[in-house]
């Protein structure tokens, strides 16, 4: 059988360029596929434009969800030898504080020794053991030594590894000796350190430490001391240099003894002003990206819709939590004088739904009446109180079955079977390019036989008549 090398060669026909606009036009079969996929894809980024949103909102709210917050109050020490900072519960007051003794965590030091890499003992034993004692600490530290850990940096190596309370080093003095110091990580006197070896006398010998026997490996080099202060002529005697809630809710740093420092702490409503306004500002950014996904652009009569539209508009999604959202605006009762954000200087816009603060208001109100904006804001914390009912809206909206990861479900399902009809579709054209193929040769051969048979036919006409 004749062939081709190219459709049309036999027949003269244009067969290249019919079948190129038929493959044209089959592939046409997969434009409103595409579409549907790059309409569904674009959903999707969108609704994580909108959980983020969300979540960002979902931190301001949760940090002004704290009635902590109207309890602040600021503390001024008179000096930098003494610091201090407030939390909870303190209470305005003027306090005359003087620190006669700082904390201090106590060291213990072997001889000096010529090398700090050979071993102290001769003794071989499994079962040698160091073991540290402090009265602070419900457990002593009990280490496991073996042969090979009986030098200074072996002991130091084990300790510090050990991780339990005490720290190890190793110092060369200036006699060009080395010296094992074993050192409390905390400071006070319920951390001073009895330490035995058992099960190898000589290493005992050279680091075993107990303050109520005469004869000592090591040596004291620094005694656990406790802190002692006064505060308004009361006694005051601390394990760390950092003392809390003496007063209630103060925390002192003691860097320094002092004498007659004042520590002033009056209440503060800094916290919460900064806290609502992170929330108003979050809440506001939220808005922001809804009506970015939902703005809707006139266009001229029959010309794309689409066209300047957000994604999501008309999405009933972002309609639900919008409104849930600002439902939550006005309380019930929580026992406060105010029942909504505008009472205590938040007002919402009633074109953009966006909030404004009135400085002079709110500042008024956190003056006045602090714990009835506590109220207003935060409520009991369970069930009653703007933040508070928002979060636990909020919660259900990005929960895994929630309005949010349903849609996304339901989208992510769409473009699988999308996909999946694109596929098909596609095997269906290249099936149909194929058989157009296949019939456009079988037209080019016939057409080149006929025009043969036709070319000869008229050879032997001629041939005849002559």
């Amino acid at each position: 059988m004749a062939s081709v090398s190219s459709l049309g060669v036999g027949s003269n026909l244009p067969l290249d360029t019919l079948l190129a606009n038929l493959s044209t036009a089959e592939k046409g079969r997969l434009t409103p596929i595409t579409a549907q996929q790059s309409s569904y894809s674009a959903k999707l980024t969108a609704y994580g434009s909108l959980k983020s949103a969300i979540e960002k909102f979902q931190t301001a709210n949760t940090a002004l969800n704290d009635a902590t917050l109207f309890k602040s109050s600021n503390a001024v020490s008179s000096t930098t030898d003494l610091g201090v900072s407030t939390g909870a519960g303190a209470a305005a007051g003027k306090y005359t504080i003087s620190v006669t003794q700082l904390a201090q965590a106590q060291s213990l030091a072997t001889g000096g020794i010529a090398s700090a890499t050979d071993k102290q003992s001769t003794v071989s034993s499994n079962d040698r053991t160091l073991v540290i004692n402090q009265p602070g600490r419900k457990e002593p530290l009990e280490i496991k030594l073996t042969d090979d850990q009986t030098s200074l940096n072996g002991v130091r190596d084990a300790i510090n590894a050990a991780d339990g309370g005490v720290s190890a080093s190793v110092i060369k003095n200036s006699e060009g000796k080395f010296q094992l110091v074993i050192t409390s990580t905390e400071t006070g006197e319920d951390q001073a350190m009895t330490i035995k070896v058992t099960g190898d006398s000589e290493l005992n010998d050279l680091i075993g430490y107990d303050s109520s026997e005469p004869k000592n490996g090591l040596s004291e080099t620094i005694s656990a001391q406790n802190a002692e202060l006064t505060i308004n002529n009361i006694k005051v005697v601390s394990g760390s240099n950092t003392v809390k809630d003496t007063p209630e809710g103060v925390t002192l740093t003691l860097n320094k003894e002092v004498t007659n420092a004042t520590v002033t702490v009056t209440k503060s409503n800094d916290k919460a002003t900064t806290a609502i306004k992170a929330w108003v500002d979050a809440y506001n950014s939220m808005l922001d990206t809804f009506s970015s996904l939902t703005k809707y652009s006139a266009v001229d009569a029959g010309a794309d819709q689409s066209t300047g539209n957000g994604v999501l508009l008309g999405d009933s999604v972002v309609r639900t939590i919008q409104t849930g959202i600002r439902g939550q605006f006005t309380t019930g009762d929580t026992g406060s004088k105010f029942s909504t954000l505008s009472q205590i200087g938040i007002a919402q816009d009633p074109t953009t739904g966006k909030l404004k603060i009135d400085d002079d208001k709110l500042k008024t109100a956190l003056a006045s009446n602090s714990v009835d904006t506590q109220k207003l804001l935060v409520g009991d914390g369970k069930t009653t109180g703007i933040t508070t009912t928002t979060a636990n809206l909020v919660k259900g909206y990005l929960a895994t079955d929630g309005i949010l990861d349903s849609a996304t479900t339901s989208i992510n399902a769409t473009l699988k079977s999308l996909t999946k009809q694109y596929l098909a579709t596609s095997s269906s054209i290249d099936d149909t390019i194929a058989r157009y193929k296949a019939q456009f040769t079988q037209l080019d051969t016939m057409m080149s036989k006929l025009n043969n048979t036709s070319n000869y036919l008229t050879q032997q006409f001629s041939s005849s008549s002559s």
